[in-house]
């Protein structure tokens, strides 16, 4: 395989990190950036990293970074988010940085839909994708009106949750009551639009999405899923425990679905398996790679090396049958997540140590590049001691 474009990486979370480690075993020299806190955090010694400027906040410097950095390295480079932020800056420039940079995302509209909860959920129904009983409200009548009509715990949700995030960092609120409800909505809605919901119940292993990457004529390159055993924080969060896991019947919803909106490049959906029903009900759909991308290298797909292939025009086969079984693990959130499991009885260290077992992927550990895990780790801890500061 020709290895001759660099690779460039705008995000140094572990989801960079892992793009990071997936193309630089492959011996493809690798650009990675971020805005300077999750750089000092997520900085790896296999790639060349630096801070960059914001993309919300300094949008036409960071335009012309990346323009001066693409002419600096020669052959154009591939392109590389994992975060949302950086999505939009691309959509944005697309017509741009095409002149620079070697990228796939799917049409600007559909950027917009999928990256705004409301716009999202009117998609999903228009395209009988069942989805959690969802209520958009702007004002005080409908929350009263949306009050009267959802059902108790519910959650509050923010419409552009990588804005919200930046102010109060929850991906979700639950409201056991329509007076805690009512007294609280104000203070949130202040950091931004936001949505009602039901909530599904369910534990974490509830929890199940499905990746794809399509060409630019929406022909599949790639097709993994997998199902979640544990997140943090355990009620609303970001994947800790993960295994690779075929699931046929959602893949079936899925992949119709992601053809008609046409979501080329990189997709994701999220799903809850709603045990009322049994049904599938539909989260988000994140058009980048996601957090636990890094799962699919081990699971026989690698995402991140397909897409580099298919972008400097080297054809690769199209990667649909994965290997299930294997376990993603990010390790300090595991074991942040067991801390919180343990007081409530729904989880043992026996649960824990079998969760570390068997053939997995780290996040964040590895042996050849360890800072990113001891500061991330540390980072975590921090954060987790402070907040119980505060309680």
């Amino acid at each position: 395989m020709n290895h001759e474009h660099s690779a460039v990486i705008l995000d140094l979370s572990a989801n960079g990190i892992g793009i990071i480690r997936s193309l630089t075993a492959k011996g493809i020299n690798v650009y990675a950036f971020d805005t300077e806190k999750p750089y000092k955090i997520g900085k790896s010694r296999l790639a060349t990293c630096s801070i960059c400027p914001s993309p919300v906040t300094e949008e036409k410097k960071l335009l012309n970074f990346l323009i001066n950095l693409s002419k600096k390295i020669g052959s154009k480079p591939v392109l590389y988010t994992g975060a949302d932020d950086y999505v939009q800056f691309i959509s944005k420039n697309r017509d741009e940085l095409l002149n620079y940079f070697l990228f796939l995302l799917p049409d600007d509209n559909l950027v917009e839909q999928v990256l705004d909860k409301n716009k999202t959920y009117e998609l999903a129904v228009k395209h009988n994708i069942p989805c959690p009983k969802t209520y958009v409200i702007d004002s005080k009548e409908e929350l009263e009106e949306a009050i009267l009509n959802v059902e108790f715990p519910c959650i509050l949700k923010p419409v552009l949750g990588h804005e919200f995030r930046k102010k109060i960092n929850k991906k979700a609120i639950v409201f056991d009551t329509p007076e805690q409800l009512r007294n609280d909505y104000c203070f949130y809605r202040e950091c931004g639009q936001l949505v009602i919901q039901e909530l599904i119940p369910g534990d974490n292993q509830c929890f199940y999405k499905v990746a794809t990457l399509y060409n630019e004529n929406m022909e599949l390159l790639a097709l993994f899923s997998l199902q979640k055993n544990h997140q943090f924080p355990a009620e609303f969060g970001t994947g800790a425990h993960i295994v690779s896991k075929r699931v046929p019947e959602l893949i079936d919803i899925c992949l119709p679905f992601f053809e008609e909106i046409k979501l080329k490049g990189i997709g994701m959906a999220e799903f809850k398996k709603d045990p009322r029903d049994g049904i599938y009900k539909f989260i988000e759909i994140n058009p980048r790679f996601w957090l636990t991308h890094s799962l699919t290298g081990p699971s026989g797909i690698d995402f991140a090396y397909t897409y580099y292939l298919y972008l400097t025009n080297q054809n690769p086969e199209p990667r649909l049958n994965q290997i299930d079984g294997i376990k993603w693990i990010y390790l300090i959130r595991y074991y942040l997540t067991f801390l919180q499991k343990k007081k409530t009885s729904e989880m043992t260290f026996k649960d824990f140590y079998l969760g570390l077992q068997g053939q997995k992927e780290f996040a964040l550990f590895a042996w050849n590049d360890p800072m990113p895990f001891f500061r991330s780790a540390w980072s975590h801890l921090v954060n987790t001691w402070k907040r119980k500061r505060k309680e």
